[in-house]
């Protein structure tokens, strides 16, 4: 008996992709259309489009009454969560590690050079052509608190290296060692917080850090201090954060925000010293040659009946 693999990238366009129709397996194409390719109820193997959202990544999930494996092309996995008591058990759930480390540890070192050098301020300049000269923050001799160090934090510590910051400080879910030294538990977070000038959010969303970076959190910060949010938008609470930027006491760069899209007319389109991207951290040429491997090298192993990689949950 044949099943389907739900791609959203052509299989034609997957360099290294296994020879589907000899393992039993048939290649559907499907980016989030309205229609589908096929009776969902055959899907054995589902690759969750990407950046379509939760509608989009759960609709065929509840009639996916075969299905062994969800593939995300995203770090995250909120986005699909909701489905996922819909499903039959035994069905693993993968993520996309290895796929955004580069870019989005790119676009949060960018953030935190933009919002510290001023740049929003001179392309305004620009715009009113007006000269803003003077003196602005260095990253050198700072130090930087990077919550959430997972392979994308991690990532981000690469690309801090060379900026001679005064200290890097990691915190995840819990501690450990690493070759870099020591990572600290979220709960070492209130002492960690007021030591920092550059704080950057990496950690993905799960119902712990869900406004993880709310009230407390930001009044631990020190004074002038920057935050950065290239996690999800909901690990930040929007309302505190805006007393927080809107009095001056601290800065923030957002590539992404609560509510998501942002919409004509928030606050945060206009608070003083807050830079907003819109959710392109993994969005750049270094996407798609990272998501065709991951994609050939998770059906080559599925076919083969091998182990899969980046299996975060397995259903029931």
């Amino acid at each position: 008996m044949t099943a389907d693999v739900w791609l959203p990238i052509p299989a034609g366009e997957i360099e290294g992709l296994p020879a589907l129709a000899e393992a039993g397996l048939n290649h559907r194409f499907w980016d989030g259309g309205q229609d589908f390719p096929a009776d969902p109820g055959d899907c054995a193997f589902y690759a969750v489009p990407y950046m379509k959202g939760t509608e989009v990544a759960v609709r065929p999930l509840a009639a996916m009454t075969r299905l062994r494996v969800v593939q995300t092309l995203s770090a995250g996995i909120d986005h699909v969560e909701p489905g996922l008591r819909s499903l039959p058990a035994g069905v693993r759930l993968c993520n996309a590690r290895g796929v955004h480390e580069a870019s989005t540890a790119e676009l949060a070192l960018a953030l935190v050079l933009a919002s510290l050098r001023g740049i929003p301020r001179f392309v305004e300049g620009m715009r009113r052509e007006e000269w803003h000269a003077g003196f602005y923050p260095a990253l050198a001799d700072r130090s930087v608190l990077i919550v959430g160090y997972g392979s994308i934090g991690a990532a981000i510590e690469d690309r801090l290296a060379p900026f001679e910051c005064a200290r890097v400080a990691r915190v995840a879910r819990s501690a450990r060692t690493t070759e870099r030294g020591e990572v600290h538990a979220l709960t070492d977070l209130p002492a960690l917080l007021p030591e920092a000038d550059v704080v950057i959010l990496s950690t993905p969303l799960t119902p712990a850090t869900r406004h993880l970076a709310g009230a407390g959190f930001l009044s631990r910060m020190r004074d002038g201090a920057l935050l950065v949010n290239v996690a999800r938008g909901p690990v930040v609470d929007t309302e505190a954060l805006l007393k927080e930027v809107e009095n001056g006491r601290i800065t923030a760069a957002l590539d992404v925000t609560d509510p998501e899209p942002l919409p004509a007319g928030h606050p945060l389109w206009h608070a003083p010293g807050v830079l907003v991207s819109p959710h392109v951290g993994g969005s750049t040429s270094a996407f798609m040659p990272r998501a065709k491997r991951l994609l050939a090298g998770q059906l080559t192993r599925y076919a083969a009946g091998e182990p899969l990689r980046n299996v975060v949950l397995t259903t029931g």
